[in-house]
């Protein structure tokens, strides 16, 4: 495939491809193993929005730690423990489908279908794309077809890890009077009553479509996660002890980032007719940055 002049397949690293955006208004790279978004960064922001762990593997059927994972066809931990959490298609080679430019930014267009591999793990037909636009807004939709001849049940997130300042000084808005699961206490759902900060490991499921802010005293920011086709959110930090068993991750990383993930999760499982097809959607983007005097 011809690529406009604003994005470069990278194959420095041997047998991992890497699309690299160098476009006016942004700043960008997605990995084709996983349809990985690892980097977005507008030309207006002073701090990067993705991160990325210094520790990450780039080792083909290895998940990549930051940025984006896209999480399909399950979410989590599969019920058959052979199985590899949150799904396949994270360390599955994608094709290119479409690239192209503009002078808002650019649109990229991956695709993965169900092949041999993929019906060990999961024996029905599909095919997914990953529609991602990248300019001063960040735009990942996963588009998921029923390629079947029977209808199948899904999950799935995009699994966002957002870079900040420092995560004790953040604040969560916009799930005020959602419930929540504390996926490591107890099954028990949990009205929230304020925004959320992160004073510990977080890792909850709230029963919500609505837009959540991330507040950043330290950066001076504003992140706005929209979202469509979801009716989850889940917020994740995986604070000291957790980061300690997190091999591709370093043991302080956790001041650095925060995940606010669009998903289909708990009980916002998604049945896909034969032919039908499902959209996951997030739009990101800086809706405020006060830059520092002087």
């Amino acid at each position: 495939m011809n690529l406009p002049p604003t994005i470069r397949l990278d194959e420095e690293m041997s047998g991992y491809p890497i699309l690299k955006i160098q476009h006016p208004t942004v700043t960008g790279s997605v990995a084709l193993h996983g349809a990985h978004v690892m980097e977005w960064t507008p030309s207006h922001a002073t701090s990067p929005v993705l991160f990325m762990s210094a520790d990450s593997l780039f080792e083909p059927g290895k998940p990549i730690r930051g940025g984006i994972p896209v999480c399909w066809p399950w979410f989590g931990p599969h019920s058959e423990p052979d199985k590899p959490a949150h799904g396949f298609v994270r360390t599955m080679f994608w094709e290119i489908d479409h690239a192209d430019e503009h002078a808002a930014g650019v649109d990229i267009v991956l695709r993965l279908a169900d092949s041999r591999e993929s019906c060990e793990l999961w024996p029905h037909a599909f095919e997914v794309r990953l529609h991602i636009h990248m300019g001063r807004e960040l735009s990942v939709g996963l588009e998921v077809t029923n390629t079947d001849s029977t209808p199948w049940s899904m999950t799935a997130a995009l699994h966002s890890y957002f870079a900040v300042g420092d995560a004790k000084r953040i604040s969560l808005h916009g799930l005020h009077g959602t419930e929540y699961v504390e996926s490591r206490l107890s099954p028990e759902k949990r009205p929230e009553r304020c925004p959320l900060v992160i004073d510990r490991e977080v890792d909850r499921l709230y029963v919500s479509d609505a837009t959540v802010i991330v507040r950043d005293p330290v950066w001076k920011r504003e992140l706005h996660i929209e979202k469509s086709g979801s009716l989850s959110t889940v917020v994740w930090n995986p604070w000291i002890e957790k980061s300690k068993r997190l091999n591709d991750l370093p043991d302080q990383a956790y001041h650095g980032f925060v995940c606010v993930e669009t998903a289909n999760a708990g009980e916002d499982i998604v049945t896909v007719a034969p032919g039908a097809t499902h959209r996951l959607f997030t739009r990101i983007g800086i809706c405020r940055e006060i830059l520092a005097a002087g």
